[in-house]
């Protein structure tokens, strides 16, 4: 624990102090400005860096890009393997386990040891794995690369400790699974073929033993031959030549037929007895055409042969549909006797597996269900009812159902919100799956102590929203919110709606919840914020939609005149559209083509609705289109229960709605919020006014206009004649399509960038949007975005302006694409000098002066001091910049609750300025004991619950005064500014810089949040660079600085989320959400949260193997693979053909299942036990016997004593 003093009187600071309160560049901490009386701030900071320790906890969602499926019968697990080399094992819901191959290579082929909690995984570097299951962080005990053949196909018998290889040139090789070390004994492509065959066989495609005799092998190319390989005699016991390639093969489970599956849609079986053609060929789905041939049909890629006790064989395959048959989806089929089943999937069918009751390949199967891994989705059908039901999925497997375009995390949620939503949700679910219980149940899960709510929100490109309870490690799906009902359905051929049609016109940019007052804010790509409150009763509503004028018309040609009629603060009634009519147009925009687009981009419902219980619109925000121009997209949003106003900004300017009275309270430029006090100094409008030339600039050509008068236009100046300047909002950066991926406009700008210069032949040249074009394109998912981020120093200024307009979906235009730059390194040599805050003042004003819009990217309502001279806190607005810039707008809001309803919000900012570099992110508000202030809120309450006449319905406020827990220092608050380089500690009202950090240089900071953790507080920052950081609260003292994503891209830095309680998430690939801890009391118990993947179970014994028939002789060889793989038979392999790799999840991993739940120890307690159980079982058979064996005894001998005298006549 360390105590921290600063004392501001008399201390001396790095850089001057004043009212801007320009940033110091110096040392991490420091103390740049000086308070105007004596204070100490005495916080007792007990966070330290042996609090921190970043490792990955859980991941939900559909594996991305699978490739392999495999099932442990006994255990009840169920393995998928995926391109990128990721392996998922699922149980019972709980238990979810994730690896990783370190190589990234994509996983071919799994085999689980059958009940002995180890995993086989063939990937396509050719190497084969074995995961040690038996501890809860799975790990690779050791690794066989196989250096001049490639792996092609694997199979393990079951209780078998040699593993078959398949090989790409047609041999079979032999691998010890405990030592993985290759066998010497070979099966070479030469000699199982016939001498006389002319040509190769192909890979092999197919590996099983006999269910008859384990001493022979089937071995299938992929060119048709297939070969009985007998073991022993080191021999072919027959051959097949088929004219058709094989895909698959598969056993009758007596051994004395098999059945193939080709490439032409037949399916062959095969009797041992005659092997010189096949006992039945069939084309499932091929019809007979009128010439009497069989229509052509595709692959069959593969086949399973399961027979029943009850009923008639399974044949169940993927594929074989006709070709003629265009546009049909992937099938499955299931043939039953004569009953033919086709079951159509939505998703290509990477692989499918039946599940049995039974491991042993020589007994009836009786199948119960079939596994189908999709390309995008897992199912499973019961094969036990007629009609074939689905079973209903318990594992998060649909987060992708539309692609995912932002994220939200809350933790630590009140404890009666997850049961609320879980039964408005459950009405809603789909019926008609199987009533039997999910069949992949083994593993083993327990409510560790991490058990307070958590809730995950997914906004995605259709417009729904989803709400899914987090708790405890688990992802489950709560409540889906679908925002597109609010509007009207885009018709075709009206208009410009006809273009909307195909895109997505309602893709979720940000959400923004409250969960104490249960209000929730959707903000759509099409400039569109959607407010909703919750209620448990259904209600019929009328939508109320405000549409506002946030355009800047930064372009035009201004006289002095015209400049005089439009000041930079204009009355906020002229601002203010009334709710269900059109904004009214400003004076200087009436014309024919600017009345006619003046609309929004969605038409609203204008009718009653009949709203379901939960949650239920009740205000819709639009922006509106500005003489052919499409508004910007939404950058920022905060709403406040408390005060009942929602704030929100972009690239133009910023809008504060009052969502009780239904009113626009303000619609403000950026830069006239600054008023007098513009940090840059920029100097008001003047046509007159000549721009000086800057190092790497070259002069202004003749046509250009002047752009400080641009800049200073509120959104509703009028318009002149001049051309036009501004950019689209959609991106036109290099980054648009890099790697041949799209990128995703649904999402926020974050900093004045500076995009790239379109080159043409008449040199540079502004792009723009021609009319009437949407302000968006189909929206992909924040996880289609894989480019990487540049993380170098020397290219970071200028990339990370094109990646923060790619970041964010918007275009920040600046006047500098109208000069021409000498070389490229010009480019880098200004951003340098625009991010550097140590330069002169007059640098500073030319180069501010060519920005033409100033983005808005943060916002947060709160208790604090408007003023230096306040003397009580009250309800304030700050505000953030793309340039780094802080403005506070003081308000003054009626505490009344008719008052409130009735009086106007009076809103007005104060001029107060702060300045970070880069853009703002964050802002939070600490008391003088460094202790989080929670922003007010409103009790929830059910506006639609029935009256109660006792008791009128009224608002229940609950606040956090700044100035409650004030001991040693009196009134004041700490305010916490993080941007995209630095973060600052603001001592209010008097507005002094106690702290301020660096946090990077050659990056710069994505994601930046205050979190509690520990009892106490810290930010949180994720950087471009893949850095994840913690500092100390107030002293911005560095905690924790670890390299977890060498390099990030865009989908990660759009979704990453920190929250309360030491936890983080991301989407790590288009279908999976990933979670993460950054503390050391979580890393420690991970082990404990969770779920066990393998559980002791005895190994079913086996039908024909009972105590009778073992005693008396079965009727299948024994079989020693020992004998004949052993090194004392075959012989060492050659070192050059395969390399051992020892892995690192041998020692470490038993120490880690050791300290586990149920470690070796306790395994051994209980294989221990179960031993004395056979033991005592085999002692009380024993006791038995030899009681038989005594009665039999006293019989014999009872018996002998009777005919002892008898004479051999009388018998």
């Amino acid at each position: 624990m360390k105590k921290f003093r600063k004392v501001l009187d008399g201390l001396t600071t790095s850089s001057p102090g004043g009212t801007i309160g320009t940033p110091s560049c110096g040392s991490a901490a420091g103390t740049p400005t000086a308070a105007p009386t004596p204070k100490e701030i005495d916080v007792q900071e007990t966070l330290i860096s042996e609090n921190f320790q970043l490792c990955k906890t859980v991941r939900h969602g559909f594996p991305y890009q699978p490739t392999a499926l495999a099932f442990d019968p006994v255990q009840k697990i169920l393995a998928i393997g995926s391109r990128s080399g990721g392996v998922r094992i699922l149980g019972r819901p709980g238990v979810d386990c994730y690896c990783q191959h370190e190589s990234g290579a994509a996983v071919l082929q799994l085999q689980f040891l059958i009940n002995e909690g180890a995993l086989v995984t063939a990937c396509a570097d050719d190497t084969l794995h074995l995961w040690n299951l038996r501890q809860r962080r799975p790990a690779v005990l050791h690794s066989l690369k196989f250096n001049r053949e490639r792996i092609t196909f694997c199979h393990l018998p079951f209780q078998s400790k040699w593993l078959y290889v398949g090989t790409e040139r047609g041999n079979t090789h032999i691998v010890n699974i405990e030592s993985f070390i290759l066998s010497g004994y070979v099966i070479m492509w030469n000699k199982a073929i016939e001498l006389s065959t002319k040509t190769h066989p192909g890979p092999v495609v197919h590996l099983s033993d006999s269910p008859k005799d384990e001493g022979k092998l089937l071995v299938g190319f992929e060119s048709g031959t297939i070969v009985q390989w007998d073991l022993r005699a080191k021999k072919a016991d027959f051959r097949i030549y088929y004219d058709e390639a094989i895909h698959s093969v598969s056993w009758h489970h007596e051994g004395k037929t098999f059945m193939c599956s080709h490439s032409d849609g037949s399916l062959t079986l095969w009797n041992l007895r005659n092997t010189s053609k096949p006992f039945q060929v069939t084309f499932p789905h091929g019809k007979i055409q009128k010439d009497g041939r069989k229509e052509s049909c595709k692959p069959i890629l593969k086949v399973e042969y399961k027979t029943s006790r009850s009923s008639e064989p399974f044949v169940i395959f993927s594929g074989g549909l006709s070709y003629d048959k265009a546009g049909r989806r992937p099938t499955l089929t299931i043939m039953h006797g004569k009953a033919i089943t086709v079951l159509e999937m939505d998703h290509p069918i990477v692989e499918f597996m039946v599940l049995c009751e039974t491991p042993y390949n020589n007994e009836v199967q009786d199948p119960y269900a079939v596994v189908v891994l999709l390309e995008k989705d897992l199912i499973v059908v019961d094969l036990t009812q007629s009609n074939f039901p689905v079973f209903e999925n318990p594992y998060p497997m649909d987060v992708h159902e539309s692609p995912v375009t932002c994220t939200a995390y809350f933790a630590d949620c009140p404890p009666d919100i997850i049961p609320i939503l879980y039964s408005i949700g459950a009405k809603h679910k789909k019926t008609g799956y199987s009533q039997k219980e999910w069949p992949v149940s083994g593993g083993s899960w327990t409510l560790g102590s991490h058990t307070y709510p958590e809730i995950i929100i997914t906004g995605h490109a259709d417009g729904s929203v989803k709400f899914w309870d987090a708790s405890a490690f688990t992802l489950q799906m709560l409540y889906k919110l679908k925002t597109s009902k609010v509007f009207e359905k885009p018709k075709a051929g009206e208009g410009r709606a006809a273009e909307l049609v195909e895109e997505d016109p309602f893709a979720v940019q940000m959400v923004s919840w409250c969960p104490q007052s249960r209000i929730f804010c959707v903000v759509g790509i099409s400039a569109h914020i959607i407010l909703y409150r919750f209620s448990k009763y259904d209600a019929n509503t009328q939508i109320v939609s405000l549409e506002v004028r946030l355009q800047c018309d930064s372009e035009d040609i201004i006289t002095p005149s015209e400049n005089e009629n439009n000041p930079c603060f204009a009355e906020p009634g002229s601002h203010s559209p009334q709710p269900h009519h059109q904004h009214p147009l400003s004076p200087g925009s009436r014309t024919p083509e600017g009345a006619k687009d003046s609309i929004p981009c969605l038409k609203v419902k204008d009718r009653v609705v009949r709203v379901p219980p939960g949650y239920q619109s009740e205000l819709v925000i639009q922006l509106l289109w500005v003489d052919g121009e499409p508004p910007q997209q939404i950058t920022s949003l905060d709403i406040n229960s408390a005060y009942g106003l929602l704030a929100f900004g972009n690239l133009n300017g910023l809008a504060v709605v009052d969502y009780l009275q239904k009113t626009v309270l303000l619609c403000i430029s950026t830069l006239d919020l600054y008023g007098a006090t513009d940090p840059y100094q920029r100097l008001t409008r003047s046509p007159r006014r000549n721009r000086q030339s800057t190092s790497g600039l070259t002069e202004l050509t003749d046509n250009q206009q002047s752009t400080d008068m641009d800049r200073s236009k509120s959104p509703t100046s009028v318009k002149g004649p001049g051309r036009k300047l501004s950019l689209p909002t959609d991106l036109k950066t290099d980054l648009d399509h890099v790697n041949g991926h799209c990128t995703s406009p649904t999402s926020q700008p974050c900093s004045a960038g500076k995009p790239r210069i379109p080159m043409g032949p008449e040199g540079p040249r502004l792009t723009r949007r021609g009319p009437g074009r949407p302000p968006f394109r189909k929206a992909q998912s924040a996880a289609c975005m894989e480019i990487s981020l540049p993380v170098s120093h020397t290219e970071g200024h200028a990339s990370r302006r094109a990646m923060l307009q790619q970041l964010h979906g918007v275009t920040m235009y600046s006047h500098d694409e109208h000069h021409t730059t000498t070389t490229p390194y010009c480019w880098t040599e200004r951003e340098s000098r625009e991010n550097s805050f140590s330069r002169s003042r007059s640098s500073s004003v030319s180069s501010i002066d060519r920005d033409t819009k100033e983005a808005v990217t943060t916002l947060q309502f709160g208790e604090s001091y408007g003023r230096k001279n306040d003397v009580l806190p009250g309800p304030c607005l700050w505000v953030g910049t793309s340039l780094g810039v802080v403005l506070l707008i003081p308000m003054s809001i009626p505490i009344d609750h008719e008052e409130r309803m009735e009086d106007s919000v009076t809103v007005g900012p104060s001029g107060a300025v702060q300045m970070l570099k880069g853009s703002v992110l964050r802002f939070a508000f600490l008391d003088c004991s460094g202790a989080l202030i929670q922003g007010p809120y409103e009790v929830w309450r059910d506006q639609n619950a029935p009256e109660d006449s006792d008791r009128p319905r009224r608002r229940k406020l609950v606040h956090f005064s700044p100035s409650s827990s004030q001991d040693a220092c009196g009134e004041g608050h700490l305010t916490v500014v993080c941007s995209e380089r630095q973060a600052k500690v603001f001592l209010m009202p008097s507005q002094s810089c106690l702290f301020v950090h660096n946090i990077t240089e050659s990056s710069f900071v994505l994601r930046a949040d205050v979190v509690s953790v520990c009892n106490s507080v810290c930010l949180a920052c994720f950087c471009a660079n893949g850095h994840v950081m913690m500092l100390s609260l107030p002293s911005l003292r560095p905690l924790m600085d670890v390299n977890y994503l060498p390099l990030t891209d865009m989908r990660i830095a759009r979704t990453f989320y920190f929250t309360n309680g030491g936890q983080a998430l991301y989407l790590s690939s288009p279908t999976e959400i990933q979670r993460i801890t950054y503390t050391q009391e979580m890393c420690d118990n991970l082990q404990e949260m969770l779920g066990e993947l393998f559980t002791p179970i005895e190994t079913p014994e086996a039908q024909n193997r009972g105590f009778l028939k073992g005693f008396f002789g079965g009727n299948t060889q024994t079989f020693d693979r020992e004998e004949l793989f052993g090194e004392a038979a075959a012989g060492k392999a050659s070192r050059s053909l395969a390399q051992h790799i020892p892995g690192q999840g041998g020692v470490e991993g038993m120490k880690v299942a050791a300290g586990g739940a149920v470690g070796e120890l306790a395994r051994a307690r209980i294989a221990l036990d179960e031993r004395g159980q056979r033991l005592g079982e085999l002692e009380e058979r024993t006791a038995l016997m030899m009681t038989s064996a005594e009665t039999f005894s006293k019989h014999a001998h009872e018996l002998m004593l009777k005919c002892k005298d008898k004479k051999w006549y009388q018998f």
